[in-house]
């Protein structure tokens, strides 16, 4: 089911996108030609670059300007962090929503970037079909177990919870509108619960008393999202559940699963790393190349923990008097660019530009740090080059929780972490980088500080009653 032609016209397309590491190509290849469709589906690249010894960025960007090339579709995927359902899946950001629902354990989260979005890639069936392309033809339990589930959700043992539930499920079937399901099954003391993976109808029935020397046959009508009766007992020993879908549309994935008394233990789980949406919002490439991806609804959606970054010329207001606006104009670019380079060698992403000062977001405070002090560097570089000392760059930090937003159609964050960072830069003196305390606390930071001078202060910032201590970051000390 591979178009080779296709294949081949899409993969050099890829491989002249950019430079690569050497055979990272040939091994994006190798997957897409001789995987099993199970490897093709949903690939996250972390795992892809852990597996192929490559760096994150390098393989988020692979698939990032594989998916440009018409080689992958891009999954936003909602995970349920008590079962690990996926409880949905978009082929774009604007589809999110802020709150979801998971019906396999009933419950409901706030939607957060961080956490329990994941971004994973499917090869085209342009390219190569899968029977995942067409969820609906798929097995029973393919659709319950593959594509509405995730294994990467770990009990504190380290099982995948897509497995305890897989060795619970007694019985599963389709159930499609206006049919019966007979789901036959060997009841042991305990309880049997009856689900539907995309509805919040379920019922439960306590297994209890003397062994049944017959066959149990209960009757249920399968309804919107109600299931009558709801709850029963029944004998240890065979059980017949006939369960009627009554709904005109709706064809339910329904199953009944064995578990001891009070059902099964719900704790938070732990996840194998995986590409969330926040990372994918802090890499250049992607704000490069889907500029058309919004977050749609007043809201926006929430990110528990963003490092921002503002930088902004002194005295350029001086450089377009002197030399001309057309060429302070072209100056101030190269300023750009070299702070661009700089902010993606170091896992960020510029947000925006606003007169000559940058916004950049970073995924932790050790990367933003590491990023401002080459951004120091790199200026003193081309001043250098420059008969007097043109570029003086002013930079602050601050760590915390945002909002990732649409504003004029850009993604953008909002909030009082942005804000402080924004006043935080404010507070530096030429060549000085101004922190915060919650970034000077962060991991990393210390030894990362060690080589250079630090001044402890505080200081008054817009909207904050009291002062706050900040870490005005020098040169490199005698």
């Amino acid at each position: 089911m591979i178009n080779e032609k296709l294949l081949e016209e899409r993969l050099a397309a890829l491989e002249a996108a950019r430079s690569w590491s050497p055979r990272v190509v040939s091994r994006l290849e190798t997957l897409l030609r001789s995987a099993d469709e199970t490897a093709v589906f949903r690939i996250n690249p972390i795992r892809f670059a852990a597996e192929k010894g490559m760096s994150e960025a390098e393989a988020i960007d692979l698939f990032l300007h594989g998916t440009v090339a018409g080689l992958f579709e891009m999954d936003w995927l909602l995970l349920c962090p008590m079962c690990s359902d996926i409880v949905d899946s978009f082929r774009s950001l604007s589809a999110l929503h802020q709150h979801y629902h998971c019906h396999l354990c009933r419950s409901d989260y706030e939607a957060v970037l961080d956490d329990y979005i994941a971004v994973t890639f499917t090869v085209q069936p342009a390219v190569r079909r899968v029977r995942f392309h067409d969820p609906a033809s798929l097995s029973v339990a393919d659709y319950a177990f593959l594509y509405k589930a995730t294994t990467d959700g770990l009990t504190p043992e380290g099982v995948p919870w897509a497995d305890v539930i897989k060795s619970s499920m007694k019985a599963l079937q389709w159930l499609p509108p206006g049919e019966t399901a007979r789901l036959e099954l060997d009841a042991a003391e305990g309880m049997l619960l009856g689900v539907d993976m995309e509805s919040d109808a379920h019922f439960d029935f306590t297994v209890a008393g003397e062994p049944a020397k017959e066959i149990q046959r209960v009757f249920i009508d399968f309804g919107a999202d109600i299931c009558t009766p709801d709850s029963g007992a029944v004998r240890p020993g065979r059980v017949l559940f006939e369960v009627h879908n009554t709904t005109a549309s709706h064809r339910a994935v329904f199953g009944v699963l064995q578990v001891p008394a009070g059902g099964p233990p719900l704790r938070m789980l732990n996840f194998k790393p995986f590409l969330s949406g926040k990372r994918l919002l802090m890499t250049q490439t992607f704000r490069d190349f889907f500029r058309s991806e919004v977050i749609r609804g007043t809201e926006g959606l929430a990110v528990r923990d963003i490092t921002v970054l503002f930088t902004d010329l002194k005295g350029s207001t001086a450089l377009y008097e002197r030399i001309g606006d057309l060429n302070a104009y072209v100056q101030v670019q190269r300023h750009f660019e070299q702070l661009v380079d700089v902010t993606v060698r170091h896992q960020g992403a510029v947000t925006k530009t606003i007169g000559d000062a940058v916004m950049a977001a970073f995924v932790s405070p050790a990367d933003a740090l590491k990023a401002a002090l080459e951004m120091r560097e790199s200026i003193e570089q081309l001043n250098r080059d420059r008969p007097q000392r043109d570029f003086v760059l002013k930079i602050g930090i601050h760590k915390g929780a945002s909002i990732a937003v649409t504003l004029n159609e850009r993604l953008d964050y909002f909030g009082r972490t942005v804000n402080i960072a924004a006043r935080v830069q404010h507070l530096a003196d030429g060549d000085e980088i101004v922190i915060t305390e919650s970034v000077r606390r962060s991991d990393g930071i210390g030894e990362i500080l060690a080589p250079y001078r630090v001044e402890q202060t505080t200081a008054e910032l817009k909207g904050i009653s009291e002062r706050v201590p900040v870490h005005v970051v020098h040169g490199r000390a005698a």
